[in-house]
């Protein structure tokens, strides 16, 4: 029995009867990572959280900037909201995490999945960070367990743990929304890679089961989007019932076998994204930039030949 699965299913039942309030979500996306960030309003009252956040950053000069981020805090400072939550859904690949610098301006507490500490021993080692880098997940301030539930004001959610693209990867079930993460993409694009260290297709494929069991109305954020061929606008929302209808890889009728295969013969032509190696670095680390060294530089590494 999928006791999470379940509570999730009747949040978003609730919601959709009037029962429980749903959430207002304003979505601000990033073209140089691809990232739609989004912002969870009570419709109630003025409580927040901030999901899966960008912190710029050029890869050739080295530096970082706070355009995107400070994007989402004029929002809510302007619409006078207080911050409850700053989500990620895992450590991301493609872009580095804003939170420090969102919780320094409008406060709330960092969350993500227990399993970040699965992340931290494995990237901990390749990036050879030594014993001060704790690798308990303590630089976050919540580790969600599948199940975990929190609200924002008003409005109820649920954490499901969804592994397969990384082990440590969550959905938020909040109202009549769920926020994939890298999950699932739209449905013209189809779902998330598996060939990061821990990835698994068969898991993501059992992920995605979980998440297509929710009600058909239920709105569906993705954390990317790529422009699918014969697309020509960038789209971040959709539901549940078009992604069991017409997900290109994982509709209806795809069993567990089939997707398993088409998921490992495609990946095995991706290359790594551009900015895998800084990404993760800083994001096993909550967000947090590498301490300045005795000339008050900040270095990231770059391991050679790992993969």
């Amino acid at each position: 029995m999928d006791t999470a699965q379940d509570i999730a299913i009747s949040i978003v039942q609730r919601t959709l009867r009037g029962e429980l309030p749903r959430p207002d979500v304003h979505t601000f996306f990033d073209p140089d990572t691809f990232t739609a960030s989004h912002i969870v309003r009570d419709p109630g009252g003025d409580a927040c959280a901030i999901i899966d956040s960008v912190l710029d950053f050029d890869y050739a000069s080295g530096r970082t900037a706070e355009t995107s981020a400070m994007r989402m805090a004029d929002h809510i400072k302007e619409n006078g909201l207080h911050t409850q939550w700053v989500l990620e859904t895992h450590a991301h690949a493609d872009h580095l995490s804003a939170a420090p610098l969102l919780i320094s301006q409008l406060g709330g507490r960092l969350a993500i999945g227990k399993h970040i500490t699965t992340v931290q021993n494995v990237f901990g080692k390749i990036f050879n960070a030594g014993t001060e880098f704790a690798r308990d997940g303590t630089q976050f301030d919540e580790l969600f367990e599948d199940g975990d539930q929190f609200q924002i004001g008003s409005l109820q959610g649920i954490a499901l743990h969804v592994p397969g693209h990384t082990p440590a990867c969550m959905a938020y079930v909040i109202g009549d929304t769920v926020f994939t993460g890298d999950t699932l993409f739209m449905p013209d694009y189809g779902t998330a890679r598996c060939d990061f260290p821990g990835g698994d297709a068969a898991a993501l494929y059992r992920s995605i089961q979980r998440l297509l069991a929710l009600p058909d109305a239920t709105r569906v954020f993705v954390c990317h989007d790529y422009k699918a061929p014969g697309r020509d606008v960038y789209a971040w929302e959709t539901t549940i019932a078009d992604q069991r209808a017409s997900n290109i890889h994982v509709h209806a009728g795809i069993d567990e076998q089939t997707f398993v295969a088409m998921r490992e013969k495609r990946d095995a032509t991706l290359s790594m994204p551009k900015l895998i190696l800084p990404s993760i670095q800083v994001n096993m680390c909550a967000g947090q930039l590498p301490a300045p060294e005795d000339n008050g530089v900040r270095y990231l590494k770059l391991p050679l030949n790992v993969w």
